[in-house]
């Protein structure tokens, strides 16, 4: 399929800190992931130690930080964020929440074309 990368602002609801970020959109990835330095531009509290399984199976310890304010287009939702890598990943999960696609065929991050004004999610 290729890389898909996106533009997103990201924002600490606390501070009111917020910054532009090159990210990629990884559907194989659940979570948020930010690199250390955009932790603490952000200045992101470290709410706790989650283990992670990296892909060439070993395991680590890293941050899990936030509240963060993911916005896409239209679009925003609150998580949290592993700290780990050198660029920001953006997982499954914040897309669902912002209701966003990755259009396969143009390699790039769409809102939802079923629900362009507003994101839908099913809660059935």
């Amino acid at each position: 399929m290729g890389l898909v990368h996106a533009e997103l602002s990201l924002k600490n609801p606390r501070s009111g800190a917020v910054m532009s970020v090159r990210a990629m959109a990884d559907s194989g990835a659940l979570l948020m992931c930010i690199p250390q330095h955009v932790a603490l531009q952000l200045q992101l509290e470290e709410l706790e130690k989650r283990e992670v399984t990296l892909a060439d199976g070993r395991r680590r310890l890293v941050p899990y930080v936030g509240p963060l304010e993911i916005h896409f287009a239209n679009r925003r939702c609150f998580t949290g964020a592993l700290v780990l890598g050198d660029e920001p990943l953006l997982g499954v999960v914040p897309m669902e929440d912002m209701d966003i696609l990755i259009d396969v065929a143009q390699r790039r991050l769409i809102v939802n074309p079923d629900s362009p004004n507003i994101a839908v999610a099913p809660v059935k």
